[in-house]
């Protein structure tokens, strides 16, 4: 179930800006919209899920469900001739994806005694499935590379994908029954609860209130990577960009294992501050490599995913855990989400699309050194802004 869930994901969203804007003419701006519906999806689908499935369907009913009506819409956006047909498919699509994201979480943590011993190892095999798609599409189809490309192939990334959200789907109603909570524990949750309002008051933490607001601002970075990296490596001529995007997931689970160490060490202010340097030099190796003698860079670029991701969004998920006590956990953890893959990216998303469409030359290249120029000095800004106003305490490591 969790290799399936992101195979799916990795398998067409990697390489959805180089599919818009050579199969489908799409100009940055649109680009834009579409990788924002990533975010209408994670504002929506708190919604889904405690309105509905943890009200009234079994979590895997619910699952499976999504996954059929998500594989008939993939298949539509393989088959859109243009971006106006393509957007209503791909934004009704994540509206329904995101949501599955805690679903499968639920399926998992029912069937554990140790959640925090267990879970682990079930979530990384959805990493393996990321890493697998990415490898599929650049090393068995070639549907990424320069001819590939040419031909119009990297539609069948979303066939590909419409397959397994098919057998997902239809594999669901075989998991186990997973209850609905609100039914079993006869609570019914209020507006406040499904968007973790009640955790606002922990904004009143001056720390924690300079986290939150850098927690957004780094959403903006974030977004460049997503939208912008797959389209850059394939326009400067890097062969397979989608299977060597693989190694910034290789290198998640790398750092994965290396932050507790780091965390310990050197606590929460230090790690955070890793992480978002990671995030300035990671867009200056983009600004100043190519794919020539100096594709290393571009190859590290990649590789530091693991510390931008790792080092700044799972620590910051461990400092809301010990910020919220026990019980606005769950609160504080929906509002860090709502904010940063909601609103944060949503603002990333259009910055860099029009960011995008400023940098585009008229031979239909862009001028890439100054697009990743942006991404890096913003967030060396967020950077400066954190160490002068965040004060160092303790936290401990949980997981």
């Amino acid at each position: 179930m969790m290799f399936l869930e992101f195979f799916i994901w990795g398998g067409w969203f990697v390489s959805l800006g180089t599919f818009l804007g050579n199969n489908l003419n799409a100009t940055g701006a649109e680009t834009a919209m579409a990788f924002s519906t990533q975010s209408w999806g994670a504002i929506i689908a708190p919604f889904i899920i405690g309105l509905i499935a943890d009200r009234f369907f079994n979590a895997e009913r619910i699952l499976g469900l999504l996954h059929l009506i998500g594989a008939i819409l993939m298949y539509q956006m393989a088959n859109a001739a243009d971006f106006s047909i393509f957007y209503p498919y791909v934004l009704g699509y994540m509206i329904l994806y995101m949501p599955t994201l805690a679903l499968v979480n639920s399926v998992s943590f029912n069937q554990m005694k140790d959640p925090a011993k267990e879970f682990p190892l079930v979530r990384v095999f959805g990493t393996l499935g990321w890493i697998i798609a990415g490898l599929t599409i650049s090393f068995v189809f070639n549907w990424d590379s320069s001819e590939g490309i040419e031909q119009g192939l990297l539609k069948n990334t979303f066939i590909m994908t419409a397959a397994a959200s098919a057998f997902l789907g239809l594999f669901s109603f075989t998991l186990p029954k997973t209850p609905p909570r609100a039914k079993s524990s006869g609570e019914k949750p209020t507006i406040s609860e499904i968007l973790g309002l009640e955790a606002l008051s922990l904004l009143k933490s001056k720390n924690f209130l300079i986290f939150f607001m850098s927690s957004v601002l780094i959403c903006i970075p974030l977004a460049f990577y997503y939208q912008n990296a797959n389209p850059f490596l394939a326009e400067v001529g890097m062969e397979n960009p989608t299977g060597k995007m693989t190694l910034g997931q290789a290198s998640e689970v790398l750092f994965m294992l290396l932050l507790p160490v780091f965390f310990k060490r050197f606590g929460i202010k230090m790690t955070l501050l890793v992480g978002m340097l990671a995030w300035t030099i990671r867009y200056l190796l983009f600004a100043y490599g190519d794919a020539g003698e100096l594709a290393f860079m571009l190859l590290i670029g990649i590789a530091l995913h693991g510390i931008c991701y790792d080092f700044f969004f799972v620590s910051g998920q461990i400092y809301t855990d010990s910020k919220a006590g026990e019980k606005y956990k769950s609160a504080a953890q929906g509002l860090i989400t709502l904010a940063t893959y909601g609103v944060g990216m949503l603002i990333g998303f259009w910055v860099a699309g029009n960011i995008s469409d400023h940098f585009l030359l008229s031979d239909g290249t862009h001028d890439w050194n100054s697009i990743w120029t942006y991404p890096a000095f913003f967030a060396l800004g967020v950077l400066i802004l954190f160490i002068i106003f965040f004060k160092n305490e303790k936290v401990e490591y949980k997981q």
